[in-house]
């Protein structure tokens, strides 16, 4: 099969021709429809901290949607043929896909079964792909550990991939969305959503008060700002790392206590979720596609910023 397979820091991922996949107790091959680049691939090629995080050589992508080709004994719930989206994570062991294993910038991908969620027949491989990530996150930081509601104030930084998802969702589910994102390109999208309030900056949600600020973006000042313009006893919830430090008032903390909380991904659950919504019409977010043999090309225009919402590669369908 063919694979961009990673070898080093600052050395270019390297389209490759290497064997099938091979089924295994408790795992299927999966046939990859559809996989989403994400700006982590771009920081594994780029940082040398990350050759300790990764199993080198490996294959890299974490997003990806596809067909069941075969299946390893003990599977029960799928067959060859199922329509799957794959969470990046292994809920058991942890271990990440595109890291920890080989991942899904490849043809095949070998996935155990407890990382699998079957595809709605009305959801597209490329919607299913984008869903595995940055869907995953942000259902899983607004709803799961924000305990976004009908009726709350849920405040938004960062209009990008994640954060359009989030606000898209938030909206959906009947709360009142404030954005917070200064490019021209986000604040029209957020209009789109029928979002009025939007912002320059964070802090101007203060009067809103709003109940729950998730950070999309954790650019230091955006954390900063969110602590001073959420609602007292409200909840600041961080999934961007822009800047891996921010200055944080401890007294406002204490003082109005409020509740700051992170968040890395989401499960299998959250997908499923986001499968939903696409399903029922209510999520359209900002989705480009390349071919298969353009990867390492697409991740070069996002390391350039060049990429507005997700970026899939699309093979065969």
């Amino acid at each position: 099969m063919k694979a961009w397979v990673f070898t080093k820091t600052h050395e270019p991922l390297q389209l490759k021709e290497v064997a099938d996949p091979q089924p295994s107790p408790g795992t299927v091959i999966v046939d990859v429809k559809a996989t989403g680049l994400c700006h982590t691939d771009v920081t594994i090629l780029d940082d040398p901290g990350w050759m300790d995080l990764v199993n080198a050589p490996v294959i890299l992508g974490h997003e990806c949607s596809g067909v069941i080709s075969a299946i390893g004994t003990d599977v029960e719930d799928y067959q060859v043929g199922d329509r799957v989206g794959v969470c990046p994570v292994d809920p058991d062991t942890k271990v990440s896909i595109g890291g920890g294993i080989d991942g899904a910038y490849a043809t095949k991908i070998k996935i155990p079964a407890t990382e699998l969620i079957k595809l709605p027949e009305n959801v597209s491989f490329v919607q299913g792909a984008a869903a595995t990530d940055a869907g995953m996150t942000s259902h899983h930081a607004i709803f799961a550990v924000g305990q976004a509601q009908k009726g709350m104030k849920v405040g938004i930084i960062g209009l990008g991939g994640l954060g359009e998802f989030g606000a898209n969702m938030a909206v959906a589910e009947g709360c009142e969305v404030l954005i917070a994102d200064p490019k021209p390109a986000a604040q029209a999208i957020a209009k789109k959503l029928g979002i009025t309030k939007i912002y320059q900056d964070v802090i101007e949600m203060k009067p809103e008060k709003p109940d729950l600020i998730v950070d999309f973006a954790g650019f230091g000042t955006t954390t900063t700002n969110a602590i001073k313009a959420v609602k007292d006893e409200g909840t600041i919830v961080l999934v961007g790392l822009g800047k891996l430090q921010a200055e944080i008032d401890t007294s406002e903390l204490i003082t109005r206590r409020l509740k700051l909380l992170g968040n890395n991904g989401g499960n299998n659950q959250d997908i499923a979720a986001v499968y939903r919504y696409f399903n029922e019409d209510k999520l359209h977010p900002t989705l480009s596609t390349i071919n298969f043999d353009e990867i390492d090309q697409g991740l070069d225009r996002l390391r350039h910023g060049q990429v507005s919402g997700r970026l899939i590669a699309v093979l065969d369908q």
